[in-house]
């Protein structure tokens, strides 16, 4: 793994975790971002489920930045491995812009994703999970396989119905809403044909020179929206107060969001801390750490996924609920 000391040096690099059963489409889903990334530097890390790994050469034909991993499990038999190839793409002298790690169509992308977040080198921005329309409600009706899909997909932060172009719109809703109860924290989106918002992935606004840190040059927040293809419409808004918030009421106000969303992240202030804190929400996961020698005047938070208007304002009454006193 990257050292605390060097990765602290360097912001770390957005990992996206790909899950989803046998055929659910991800190698497709890669090929249209990778087709899309304007510019964008991404590395993919792929595990195919065989001695020959034939995902990472049809992704091949797309990126030159390509790691393999074949024969099994990515997170049982070779889940050593996996972490030396995560710490090398963090040691990276000229580190990419994003990582995608596409696992196996048998592997527990959690599980995937715990491993990147142990190397503070890499940060986690989605667990997105595959979810064939067409084919779904057999495999979770399958004794065999039944379950672990059912893992892949109430892990995920972001939930990919693939083949709806196919399934029809009727079909689609009544997936979307059978797996939106399986994982009730995730954002639901429909691919056409194979694609989605490079939000999804990435932050909208971001590009290959970008500037470090959660502000944009000017010190002011950008809110982002794109068109989506399918379900919803992925965007992000921002908030800022120069009051102090609260550690416990503010950990359990994103703790318990009433919105689903892709992820959250801030700069904060906390009420009898003079250090300035850095916050990241992902599918539930809360991380808070001290960001050293930053200086700053007001605390920051935005927040990306698929609002309404009342989401927004959900989450805007459950910040103001964890300010600190004045």
């Amino acid at each position: 793994m990257s050292t605390p000391v060097a990765a602290a040096q360097r912001a770390p690099v957005p990992m996206v975790v790909v899950g989803g059963y046998l055929g659910a489409g991800k190698t497709t889903l890669l090929n249209r971002l990778l087709e899309r990334a304007d510019g964008l530097r991404v590395a993919v890390l792929v595990n195919d489920f065989g001695e020959i790994n034939i995902d990472a050469a049809l992704i091949r034909t797309r990126s030159s930045d390509v790691l393999q991993l074949e024969n099994g499990c990515i997170c049982c038999s070779i889940g050593g491995r996996l972490a030396e190839a995560l710490a090398a793409v963090g040691a990276r002298p000229d580190r990419p812009d994003l990582l995608v790690i596409e696992a196996s169509g048998v592997s527990d992308p959690v599980r995937i994703a715990q491993v990147g977040m142990l190397d503070p080198a890499l940060q986690l921005n989605a667990i997105l999970v595959a979810v064939d329309v067409q084919d779904v409600d057999e495999q979770l009706c399958d004794p065999l396989v039944g379950d672990m899909v059912r893992r892949q997909i109430s892990g995920a932060t972001a939930l990919v119905l693939t083949k709806a172009d196919l399934a029809g719109a009727c079909a689609t809703e009544k997936v979307a809403a059978r797996v939106a109860g399986m994982a009730p924290g995730a954002v639901v989106l429909a691919a056409r044909h194979g694609e989605i918002p490079l939000a999804v992935f990435i932050d909208a606004a971001a590009s290959p020179r970008r500037p470090q840190g959660l502000l944009q040059a000017g010190g002011s927040w950008k809110s982002q929206a794109g068109n989506m293809a399918g379900m919803a419409e992925v965007g992000s808004f921002s908030y800022a107060t120069r009051r102090c918030f609260d550690r416990q009421r503010l950990r359990q106000a994103l703790r318990t969001l009433p919105v689903p969303l892709l992820r959250a992240k801030g700069i904060v202030r906390l009420g009898g801390q003079d250090s300035v804190q850095e916050v990241h929400v992902v599918g539930g996961r809360l991380r808070i750490a001290s960001l050293h020698g930053a200086r700053v005047s007001e605390s920051v938070f935005v927040f990306i996924g698929c609002f309404t208007a009342m989401g927004r304002e959900a989450i805007l009454r459950c910040l103001e609920g964890a300010l600190a006193a004045p």
